[in-house]
């Protein structure tokens, strides 16, 4: 196989799977962001930019990837080397995306019992907002003799 073949062959496997993993990431990854976003026009342009944005860092790491010299005996030894580096590049920028969608549902589900809570208390009388104190307290300064 010629290094041209080699080269082209590595970019095609390489690019379908990056195809079939951002795909993945998109469909499983848009219930958590409807769940942050709650409303359904939103999530779906976050979610198509999100996937884009894998596309280009991904494919753009594997185009790199790809020009490597790798010796590691037959041009099929060779190749497996780069395909299973492409995978483990996959394989992190997957789990980058999918702690950063759990990131934002934490923080998002974290807000609204945040929300929550100061609405009960507010329905109970309690003053959710407490009066700021100041940082030294102040004393009362006595003037000098003869004022």
């Amino acid at each position: 196989m010629t290094d041209t073949a080699e080269y082209i062959t590595l970019l095609v496997i390489s690019v379908a799977i990056t195809i079939a993993v951002g795909r993945v990431l998109s469909t499983s990854g848009e219930p958590f962001l409807q769940e942050v976003f709650e409303d359904e026009k939103v999530t779906k342009s976050v979610n198509r930019l999100l996937e884009v944005l894998f596309y280009l860092i991904t494919i753009g790491v594997l185009t790199i990837i790809s020009v490597w010299t790798v010796d590691v005996g037959s041009q099929l030894q060779n190749m497996a080397v780069k395909i299973g580096i492409v995978l483990i590049v996959l394989g992190i920028a997957y789990g980058i995306s999918m702690l950063v969608l759990i990131r934002v549902r934490q923080q998002r589900r974290a807000d609204q019992i945040s929300e929550e809570v100061q609405l009960k208390l507010a329905d109970g009388g309690v003053n959710t907002h407490p009066v700021a104190q100041p940082a030294h307290p102040v004393h009362p300064v006595a003037p000098p003799n003869g004022l």
